[in-house]
């Protein structure tokens, strides 16, 4: 006898029903995700997207403020203002790092420590990507960096920006972006030039460092890049334990 399963009762046909504010929220979305609506275009103002779909002006507003918080849309203020499409690329990537570890710094969540543990963790594989993907242009832009280090005092303010793009361009060489961006966000939010004692002498070794590192990337070494980075992190973090403590 041949058994007859039913097979109606394993059949999948429903879906999560969306409150009024998901669904204005996935349908921007989709528009935006699909390019059907591009970077810089202006949403319809909340009164006529309440009308197109059928809710209230307060339920447009929330997901409006939830589409912001992800990144996709901002607001301009004033008459000439409104809610426009976010750029999206690798960039907003970094930019939405920044703001969200900013945050969770301030808000006493996460400690600079472990936030600046990561960066030094990402900068490892980063400089072992860039000393094999490095083009001619990268390498000039980290040469030219440390020749401005060698001729800054160490109380010019140039200094932390010169060592912050440092960094970010070893990663940017790299070719991953994603990497690039979190390297960057992560190094913006932390900046250990401002918590170290810039000395004469931890000016010159931090800039004989940053040579060291060139010079693998400039080599296509990846193991060099590796020790040299590994060593100028190791010193980096000596220092500024021995500055935290004061």
């Amino acid at each position: 006898m041949v058994e007859l399963r039913d097979t109606q009762q394993s059949r999948v046909i429903g879906q999560k029903v969306l409150r009024p504010r998901e669904q204005v929220e996935e349908r921007i979305r989709v528009a935006i995700l699909s390019g059907e609506l591009k970077t810089g275009d202006l949403l319809p103002p909340e009164v006529e997207l309440a009308r197109q779909f059928n809710v209230s002006r307060t339920t447009v507003r929330e997901a409006l403020r939830s589409l912001t918080t992800q990144g996709l849309i901002y607001k301009v203020p004033g008459s000439r203002g409104g809610n426009f499409v976010q750029l999206i690329d690798h960039h907003s990537l970094g930019t939405a790092v920044i703001d969200s570890v900013h945050n969770l710094l301030t808000l006493g969540s996460i400690e600079f420590t472990e936030v600046a543990e990561v960066r030094q963790h990402l900068e490892v594989p980063a400089v072992r990507l860039a000393a094999a993907n490095r083009s001619a242009e990268d390498l000039e832009r980290l040469r030219d960096i440390v020749r401005r280090q060698k001729s800054a005092s160490v109380d010019d303010p140039e200094v932390p920006k010169l060592d912050e793009q440092f960094h970010s361009l070893i990663a940017q060489a790299s070719g991953n972006r994603v990497l690039a961006s979190f390297v960057s966000a992560l190094h913006h939010e932390t900046e250990p030039v401002h918590y170290l004692d810039l000395s004469p002498d931890v000016g010159r070794a931090t800039v004989r460092q940053h040579k060291a590192i060139v010079d693998a990337i400039a080599a296509q070494d990846p193991d060099a890049a590796e020790d040299a980075i590994v060593k100028h992190l190791t010193y980096l973090r000596k220092h500024l334990a021995a500055h935290v403590k004061r």
